[in-house]
């Protein structure tokens, strides 16, 4: 499947800003089943500076200064890619889940691998993460099993309900509440999953949705997308997806992936105003190439 993307994101402030710095990582990568075919971000006004350079995830970052004076800045990515179902090693998937704990590749520390097998500043597995993961994990139960189970149990237990959490929210916050919206059950997914000592990482990205029957699509009604890849023991990630209670296939574009939603959010920065109060305005097309 071919997919073009159109991410627009506009900020309309109550005064002028004199500056602007901006973060984004909005520009796909080139991964297992996914090809880039072109990319780029605009911005209005024009950044007077920007650059691009290479995480240390590996995501594409986009730097960005504005210091034409303005009251609206408009931030659009647009994107085509193909991406194409990946496939898994049936064996690792197959293998016991505790063999797929991070270890040395060829007498080298997987560093990067054990990185995300550990806390982050808003991912922590204590007493209530492991408790809820247990049952997902017997010893000796298959990998690819076992994390489609906890991928269920999340989708089932879990209420798709927007504004019950927030971008500060935490593990706790969601397992109290019972609901959330895709961010919070990738990174109770991830939680779970560092609780029994596997690598799992956050990944952002969109889905490309269809309207209901007998309803034409709206204009800018997708969204970001949040969800989960594990580490098998054959150095593949397993993507899945506990919002939709799927694995992840040719309709999913990654753009990102690290420890947690801080790591890969599309934008942030810092302005120089006197405004007392912004407006956030985000519409994003996922549309057949």
């Amino acid at each position: 499947m071919r997919w073009h993307v159109r991410h627009r994101t506009r900020y309309t402030y109550d005064d002028v800003v004199t500056d602007s710095y901006g973060h984004a990582v909005l520009l796909p990568r080139d991964v297992p089943g996914q090809r880039v075919l072109s990319a780029q971000v605009d911005v209005d006004p024009v950044a007077v500076d920007r650059s691009e350079d290479i995480d240390h995830f590996g995501n594409r970052v986009t730097y960005l200064q504005v210091d034409v004076p303005h009251t609206r800045l408009t931030v659009e990515a647009d994107l085509d890619v193909e991406v194409e179902p990946a496939s898994i090693d049936p064996e690792a998937l197959g293998a016991p889940w505790e063999a797929a704990r991070p270890r040395a590749l060829d007498g080298v520390p997987a560093w990067e691998v054990v990185e995300l097998a550990l806390e982050s500043p808003s991912i922590g597995h204590g007493g209530a993460v492991l408790d809820y993961a247990r049952p997902s994990f017997p010893p000796g139960r298959a990998l690819g099993e076992a994390a489609r189970d906890l991928m269920h149990r999340v989708h089932d237990d879990f209420a798709y309900e927007p504004g019950t959490t927030s971008v500060t929210s935490t593990i706790d916050d969601v397992l109290a509440a019972r609901a959330g919206v895709c961010q919070d059950f990738a990174q109770l997914m991830i939680a779970c999953l560092r609780s029994q000592g596997l690598a799992a990482r956050y990944v952002s990205g969109y889905l490309a949705t269809d309207p209901p029957p007998g309803r034409e699509r709206v204009v800018g009604a997708d969204a970001t997308h949040a969800w989960v890849a594990v580490w098998t023991p054959a150095g593949e990630w397993l993507a899945l997806d506990p919002t939709n209670d799927q694995p992840v296939g040719e309709r999913y574009v990654t753009i990102a992936w690290g420890r947690e939603y801080a790591d890969v959010s599309p934008l942030k920065g810092v302005i120089v105003s006197e405004a007392s109060s912004s407006e956030l305005e985000v519409q994003v097309d996922v549309l057949p190439a």
